[in-house]
C-alpha cells in the first residue's frame, strides 16, 4: 500500500513592487530574506518562487539567485519555484544551477516548471510561442538526464549536447524534484508522462482528474505523487479590518494575470463558470479554528500535499504579514501536522 506524502506548508513570493508600495526594491529583496529565515526558524516546510519577464512592478525574473540567497540563510526550508517558464532557459545550464544549488542547501532544491503563456514574453525573448510545448519537453528530459550524475548526449527539435555530464552531482538521489504546472488535460496528461508532480490550476475534472487517470495508465500510484497548490491564508480576528488591503492586493494581481491570458488566445479563465469544478485559491481569512478547519476541507478534497500562502502581497511590507505567520505556526500548523 503507497503510503501518501505528508503535507508540508510554506509561503511563495513574486516580489512585485507596485509604484505606491512603501519600499524600495532593495528593502523588499531583504526584507523578504529575513521573513524567509524567520520562516525556517518558525518550523514551515517550503518556500516557493514565481517567475515573469519584463514587468514594470519587478516581477521577479530570476529566482536561482534568490534560491541561493535563501539557500545560506537556512537549514531545513525547501526552496523551489512555481514557476520556472522553461520556454526561455538553457536546460543543461539550468541543470547545473540546480546541481549547485542543491550542494549549497545539502539537498533542498525542487523546481517547478510550466510553458508560459504571456505574448510579451515570448516576443521579449525571441522565441515562437509555437516552440513552448517542444522546449518545455526537451527541457525536462535534458534536467532528469542531467540529474542522473551519468555522461550523455541528446539531440532534439531545440536542444542539443555532446558528451555531457554535469558535476556536481545533486546531493539528492536523482536530483532535486521535478513538478509540473497543468492547467487543462493536455498539460496534466503531460506532466504523468513525464513522471513529474503536479500544480493544477483551473477546474479539478480538467487537471486532477486527466493527471489521476494517466498516471494510474503508467502504473504509478497517483497518491505517491505531490499536488501543490497556492491557497493563502491570513489568521485574523478582524477579517473586516484585514479584508479591504488583501482585495487590493489581489485585484491588482487578477488584472495583470487576465491582461495576459486574453492576450495570450489560451482558453482558459481566472472565474470559472458552470458545471466546473474550480480548485479553489482564493485567501481563507480568519481565526485558527476557521482556518485549519477551511484547510482541511481543502485538502482532503483535492488531494493536496503541498500549500503555500503569498508571504508579501504586491504594496505590502513582509512584517504586515508576520503576525498571521507567527499564529498559523502556533495554532494550525501543529495541528495539520497530527492530522496529515
Amino acid at each position: 500500500m503507497t503510503t501518501r506524502p505528508h503535507l508540508r506548508v510554506g509561503a511563495c513570493y513574486d516580489f512585485r513592487n507596485p509604484t505606491d508600495s512603501p519600499l524600495s526594491w532593495p528593502q523588499l529583496y531583504g526584507a523578504v530574506l529575513d521573513q524567509i529565515a524567520w520562516l525556517d526558524e518558525l518550523g514551515f516546510d517550503l518556500v516557493w518562487f514565481t517567475e515573469h519577464h519584463f514587468v514594470d512592478d519587478g516581477y521577479l525574473p530570476s529566482w536561482i539567485p534568490v534560491a541561493g540567497a535563501v539557500a545560506s540563510r537556512t537549514s531545513r526550508i525547501r526552496i523551489s519555484s512555481d514557476i520556472t517558464l522553461m520556454p526561455f532557459q538553457e536546460p543543461l545550464r539550468l541543470a547545473e544551477d540546480l546541481a549547485v544549488l542543491d550542494n549549497i542547501s545539502n539537498g533542498r532544491m525542487e523546481i517547478g516548471v510550466g510553458m508560459g503563456y504571456a505574448l510579451h514574453e515570448f516576443h521579449g525573448f525571441n522565441i515562437p510561442r509555437a516552440q513552448r510545448v517542444s522546449r518545455t519537453e526537451e527541457g525536462v528530459e535534458v534536467l532528469q538526464r542531467a540529474f542522473s550524475g551519468e555522461r550523455f548526449s541528446f539531440e532534439g527539435k531545440r536542444f542539443a549536447y555532446n558528451d555531457v555530464r554535469v558535476t556536481p552531482t545533486p546531493v539528492q538521489e536523482g536530483g532535486p524534484p521535478i513538478w509540473m504546472a497543468a492547467m487543462g488535460p493536455p498539460g496534466a496528461e503531460r506532466a504523468a508522462r513525464l513522471g513529474l508532480h503536479l500544480l493544477p490550476q483551473g477546474a479539478a475534472d480538467q487537471v486532477l482528474d486527466p493527471w489521476r487517470e494517466a498516471t494510474q495508465a503508467r502504473g504509478v500510484d497517483p497518491s505517491s505523487r505531490r499536488v501543490g497548490i497556492i491557497r493563502p491564508w491570513l489568521v485574523t480576528d478582524d477579517r473586516n479590518r484585514d479584508w479591504p488591503s488583501i482585495r487590493a492586493a489581489e485585484r491588482y494581481k487578477a488584472g495583470i494575470y487576465a491582461e495576459w491570458l486574453t492576450s495570450s488566445g489560451d482558453n482558459v479563465s481566472l472565474q470559472l463558470t458552470g458545471n466546473a469544478d474550480p480548485i479553489p485559491q482564493t485567501w481563507v481569512i480568519g481565526d485558527e479554528d476557521k482556518v485549519f478547519n477551511d484547510m482541511c476541507e481543502f485538502i482532503d478534497a483535492y488531494g493536496i500535499t503541498d500549500v503555500v500562502t503569498w508571504g508579501c502581497p504586491p504594496g505590502f511590507d513582509p512584517e504586515q504579514m508576520n503576525e498571521s505567520f507567527e499564529r498559523f505556526a502556533s495554532g494550525v500548523l501543529p495541528r495539520l501536522r497530527e492530522r496529515y
